[in-house]
């Protein structure tokens, strides 16, 4: 994959939407990108469907909710970098937040926050709004948790990649490439009974795009598969996880793989995932 061109983040009315931005920011500086910035939260009504059976005052306060979330989202991006010329205001869509969906078609890497159970913002979006976002689209995301908070640093000096045979690892990892080239030092892990066939054949791969990385091959014990993967991110320091995104449709709801929803449960660093 080349570097990506065409970022688009997702902008809500939480504190974590700065971070956000300013990551994109750096990113569209540090790839000559251009950066598009859209709010996408469910609206009031949506959130509050009583408030259709109200008077006319009720109808009222729930889009001046609305108005103030797309304000304070818009002086959220502003204050975060929104005036640099890399970066591009769009006004949300008349279906958001699925409507964010169909805009990711046309970029090239998506920004996205993992959800924040605790935090009252997050309520303006669906529990499944990422992983949907991720599987529908098919585009890579870099996901930041909501642990990150303020100043964000350089991402991807050292990278970890979570590699297995499959589609949305390949994916995953050619998206990353323009990280993994630059990155001080990369490790690699894979778990399974051919995982060291695997590992060189990666090796070869990252090899001819100029990427060294060091090789393991991982020893699945008890316990959760994500939580191990997390766990050897802090191990070898790394600041990016790289990883495919697995998921399928049943009953027009999401199921995610076990890792897959580990990770987005319990992140604790940034994860560039693709479906």
């Amino acid at each position: 994959m080349t570097t990506p061109k065409s970022i688009l983040v997702h902008l809500d009315s939480s504190a974590r939407t700065a971070t956000r931005v300013e990551l994109a920011r750096q990113l569209a500086e540090t790839f000559g990108a251009q950066v598009t910035g859209m709010p996408c939260t469910l609206s009031a009504l949506v959130r509050y469907p009583s408030a259709l059976e109200g008077a006319a005052e009720a109808m009222a306060i729930m889009l001046a909710l609305d108005k103030q979330s797309r304000d304070k989202a818009y002086a959220t991006f502003m204050a975060a970098g929104g005036d640099s010329p890399h970066m591009h205001w769009a006004e949300p869509m008349s279906d958001a937040p699925w409507g964010f969906g169909r805009r990711a078609l046309y970029a090239d890497l998506l920004i996205l926050g993992q959800r924040d159970g605790d935090n009252a913002y997050d309520g303006e979006l669906p529990a499944e709004f990422v992983s949907t976002v991720l599987v529908e689209s098919g585009r890579p995301a870099l996901v930041l948790p909501y642990i990150t908070t303020g100043p964000v640093g350089p991402v991807g000096r050292k990278v970890l990649v979570a590699w297995k045979e499959t589609r949305e690892a390949a994916r995953a990892v050619s998206a990353a490439l323009p990280w993994l080239q630059g990155a001080a030092r990369v490790h690699a892990v894979c778990y399974g009974d051919e995982a060291e066939s695997q590992l060189r054949s990666l090796q070869d791969y990252l090899n001819s795009h100029g990427v060294t990385a060091t090789m393991q091959a991982g020893v699945q014990g008890e316990g959760d598969a994500g939580a191990q993967l997390l766990s050897l991110a802090a191990d070898v320091g790394a600041d990016l996880l790289v990883m495919g995104c697995y998921g399928h449709s049943r009953a027009r709801e999401w199921v995610l793989g076990g890792v897959t929803r580990t990770i987005l449960q319990s992140m604790t660093l940034p994860v560039l995932m693709s479906h």
